[in-house]
């Protein structure tokens, strides 16, 4: 998770180099950040977009992390799965799930999968397209592995809800990382490209899938203050701070936190997310 979108401005060994080495400490952070989060129809993010697979026999998830999207996906019987990630600690999380003794689990970068050619049916993705370097080679790898009209189905960020504590919590990260020396400031992750409609058309569209279609979905994070700082506080950008700089932002965070929190306790949190879905030609 990052703070706001980024240009690719280093190699993409170094953006890989910062992201294994920040799942290494959190390899459950993402699912411990999302899997708690409702779209107003009560489903998480991981839930959405496996229904939009709903149909398919034979299924990657790139970048599946410690297998939370997979065992979801394990739940209809008779599929064949595979996930890939660079994180090893993430990968030996997702091997202890009971679902996914069958499934095919390997430490691999999306830009060279480790599948024959036309092999699977679907392809998901949550929350780490956008964080991906050589993305068009991700494009071109994923329409290699899928058969023909073969579906890639992703879940990308899109930002935080006005006048809440997800913006609340943006601002001051953002200064609390400009005032950080650069040493504690993550590299550039990702393309731009991913974060708009446009952007993933002139990815995929070249790789041969059809024209995406993306639906904005509202997911509500809102509970008490320490429950919502311990998913936000997961961003990647929060990692390379040094620990008096994360004590500052979390006294600061949950101060001013409290003045949005209604009769309840419970503090708003919302956040967007983009489910980007496009078939293979």
């Amino acid at each position: 998770m990052s703070a706001a979108p980024t240009s690719p401005a280093v190699p993409t060994a170094v953006q890989e180099a910062f992201l294994k080495a920040f799942h290494a400490e959190r390899p459950a952070v993402t699912a411990d950040a999302f899997l708690a989060g409702r779209a107003p129809d009560g489903r998480s993010s991981y839930e959405i977009l496996s229904d939009r697979v709903a149909g398919a026999r034979r299924v990657l998830d790139l970048g599946c992390g410690d297998g939370v999207l997979l065992d979801l996906l394990a739940r209809t019987e008779g599929r064949r799965l595979a996930g890939v990630d660079l994180s090893p600690e993430a990968l030996a999380l997702a091997r202890r799930r009971p679902s996914l003794r069958a499934t095919a689990l390997a430490q691999a970068r999306a830009q060279g999968l480790p599948f024959a050619d036309g092999v699977f049916d679907a392809c998901v993705c949550h929350m780490a397209l956008m964080l991906m370097g050589d993305v068009d080679r991700v494009a071109a790898e994923t329409a290699r592995v899928l058969s023909p009209g073969g579906l890639l189905a992703c879940v990308v960020g899109g930002g935080p809800l006005g006048g809440e504590a997800y913006e609340l919590f943006s601002d001051l990260l953002r200064a609390a990382v400009r005032r950080a020396p650069a040493e504690q400031r993550i590299p550039p992750l990702g393309d731009r490209r991913t974060r708009s409609h446009e952007g993933l058309g002139a990815i995929l569209e070249p790789a041969g899938f059809c024209a995406p279609d993306r639906e904005t979905v509202p997911i509500d994070l809102c509970g008490p203050v320490d429950q919502v700082w311990a998913a936000l506080s997961g961003i990647y950008d929060v990692g390379p701070l040094d620990p008096a700089a994360v004590s500052r932002l979390r006294e600061s965070f949950v101060r001013e936190a409290a003045g949005l929190a209604g009769p309840d306790g419970r503090v708003p949190c919302g956040f967007t997310v983009h489910v980007v879905t496009a078939r293979l030609r």
